[in-house]
């Protein structure tokens, strides 16, 4: 069984930091490359951040791009997306999402083949 488990959301307060994990299972690992996205309510899903099956290639949205930082340690099938100097608009629930792309640049546009259940991540004074 594929599984993905985001975890680290949470309350933080308007320029701090957070930083999430996404826990992969049941996949090679390192042949997928992992996508983070966001939704918010009444907001269409966003796609935040991706990287590339081995990690030498990454992708920002406009909106995070000097702020996120993603990363992978495939030694331990997880990425993580450091996230600091948050903003209100920050706020939604965040996803990790895989897909098959043994090489290549990442795409946060294509469709991922698994989803995780998302880690809420509330910013608020």
């Amino acid at each position: 069984q594929v599984q993905l488990v985001e975890s680290g959301g949470s309350l933080v307060q308007p320029g701090g930091s957070l930083r999430l994990s996404c826990a992969a299972s049941g996949l090679p690992f390192n042949s997928y490359a992992i996508g983070w996205f966001r939704q918010a309510p009444g907001r269409e899903r966003e796609g935040v951040s991706c990287i590339s099956s081995r990690g030498g290639s990454t992708y920002y949205a406009d909106s995070v791009k000097g702020r996120f930082t993603i990363s992978r340690d495939n030694a331990k099938n997880t990425v993580y997306l450091q996230m600091d100097s948050l903003k209100y608009e920050d706020t939604a629930v965040y996803y990790c999402a895989a897909i098959w792309k043994p090489w290549g640049q990442c795409e946060v546009e294509k469709t991922y083949n698994y989803w995780g259940q998302g880690t809420q991540v509330t910013v608020s004074s």
